[in-house]
């Protein structure tokens, strides 16, 4: 019998657990996503390699 009795006490305290946690208020859904800067990046490293390049071919004519 007083293992029935642990049983019973044991699920109601597991569905308990249950009920609380469905209705427990949603989590902070975080700040605004950020920016994303690769074609940015890529472009000003393209006009850098463009312009090493030219200044380079430059100097070698001189």
């Amino acid at each position: 019998m007083k293992s029935w009795l642990k049983i019973t006490v044991i699920i109601i305290f597991i569905s308990f657990l249950a009920i609380q946690a469905g209705h427990a208020q949603p989590g902070d859904p975080g700040g605004d996503p950020d920016v994303p800067l690769g074609g940015i990046e890529w472009l000003l490293a393209a006009g850098a390699a463009f312009g090493a390049k030219k200044w380079l071919d430059r100097n070698k004519k001189r």
